[in-house]
């Protein structure tokens, strides 16, 4: 869709009346602060509640008040098998089969199980390849996963750094990485989409170059699914974890999600962590002293479904089946250039690092008082993201956000540099 894009509030009137995807707005609460409605642009850090979340949730509470522990089989959804209900939604989201999907735990914790299945050095290869900023959990578990084994995390974990002057990563580097590291290189870990400059990576291809050279490729897809399209399955992934918070908006702190390719689910001599909701729910409650893994992404869960966060999770993934991801990712596309668009109209200053390779995010750079600016944007019922040392994070999410909110920013954030010249 080629717009000529007009800075003003008519013509972001105008495109939010085009937009088909415009009445899911309504299905959203927006932060109300000192009596007024918030303009929201960090459904990249904690996505907003959907209306329908309290019904989800409140069905749970009833069926566990009217049914005790006989909810889990007579529940209106079965808390035995609610896990199952995300499945397909969430395969979907990034292009895996549902056999490959499973949501449990949280997204670090789930890292962890599948970096025990899926990192596994030995004297020759036990190096890991991630990206320069990638989010400090990441880092942490990726080096107390070398350490663990053995190694100096300083020597086991490559990091693949921006060119001096750039903020972005270039593809061929990762790649470069990835073929000077051939021969000790255990597994490629990086983010689908970086947090903080929202660079998207070609990870069908990074995944390509790893299996070329004999490693295992993973990412974390936080700040992906939901965000991006993804064909997880076609693109071989090995493994991918992520949360529901951000984009898919299931509430603070709640269950993550993994993916594991077909490939491994049959291979029962895999190394992980056990527990007894991982084994065959055929066999499962014939209590074996031995376990015994159900060929799906099913078999790395550890316990039982945490039913009350699922709801949040499945009142979300509805929403996100309604609306549909392609409808979804072309709005997407068209709001974060509008976005990229009014940030160049408010000021020379304002520096975007975020390439084209992107979902919705637009990380800027204000180098003079940036900090005031964040704070006035806050303190006049825009909410952005501070990321030290001076860069804005900004999302436009295509579920909730309009054009008219883009135009409202601009003209806030125009009102900031003036009061900070």
């Amino acid at each position: 869709m080629n717009v000529q894009f007009e800075n003003s509030l008519e013509f972001a009137k105008s495109l939010d009346r085009q937009d088909e995807l415009a009445e899911y707005r309504s299905r959203f609460f927006f932060p109300v602060i000192k009596g007024k409605s918030q303009i929201y642009f960090t459904g990249n850090s904690l996505g907003l509640q959907p209306v329908a979340t309290e019904s989800y949730i409140e069905q749970e509470l009833n069926d566990w008040k009217e049914f005790g522990v006989e909810g889990h089989f007579h529940a209106k959804n079965p808390w035995y098998s609610y896990h199952e209900l995300l499945r397909d939604a969430s395969a979907e989201l990034v292009g895996a089969k549902p056999s490959e999907v499973v949501i449990m735990n949280s997204l670090t914790t789930n890292l962890h199980l599948l970096m025990v299945s899926f990192y596994r050095p030995t004297k020759q290869r036990y190096k890991i390849i991630c990206e320069y900023g990638a989010f400090p959990s990441d880092n942490y578990a990726l080096q107390s996963q070398a350490q663990f084994h053995g190694f100096d995390a300083d020597d086991a974990i490559v990091i693949v750094k921006p060119k001096v002057g750039t903020h972005v990563i270039a593809h061929e580097d990762v790649l470069k990485a990835i073929e000077e590291n051939k021969d000790s290189l255990a597994l490629v870990m990086m983010g689908g989409v970086n947090y903080y400059n929202g660079q998207v990576f070609n990870m069908s291809e990074i995944t390509e170059a790893a299996h070329n050279v004999g490693a295992i490729a993973g990412f974390d897809l936080a700040h992906a699914t939901g965000n991006i399209k993804m064909s997880l399955h076609d693109w071989n992934v090995d493994f991918a974890v992520w949360c529901s918070y951000k984009y898919l908006n299931a509430g603070p702190g709640s269950v993550a999600g993994a993916f594991v390719h077909e490939k491994h689910l049959c291979n029962k001599d895999l190394p992980r962590f056990a527990g007894w909701w991982g084994n065959d729910p055929a066999t499962r409650f014939q209590m074996a002293d031995k376990f015994e893994p159900v060929a799906a992404a099913d078999a790395w869960q550890l316990s039982n479904a945490p039913v009350l966060s699922m709801a949040a999770l499945k009142a979300s993934l509805d929403i996100f089946t309604t609306a549909g991801l392609e409808k979804l990712t072309i709005k997407s596309k068209l709001l974060t250039s509008y976005l990229e668009y009014v940030l160049k109209n408010v000021s020379d200053e304002i520096q975007i690092i975020t390439p084209v390779e992107r979902g919705c995010q637009l990380s800027v750079i204000i180098p003079r008082d940036g900090k005031r600016i964040h704070e006035y944007l806050t303190d006049n019922g825009v909410i952005t993201d501070w990321r030290e040392p001076d860069v804005l994070r900004l999302a436009p999410v295509p579920l909730y956000n309009s054009f008219e909110d883009v135009f409202k920013l601009g003209n806030v954030m125009k009102e900031a540099f003036a009061v900070t010249a």
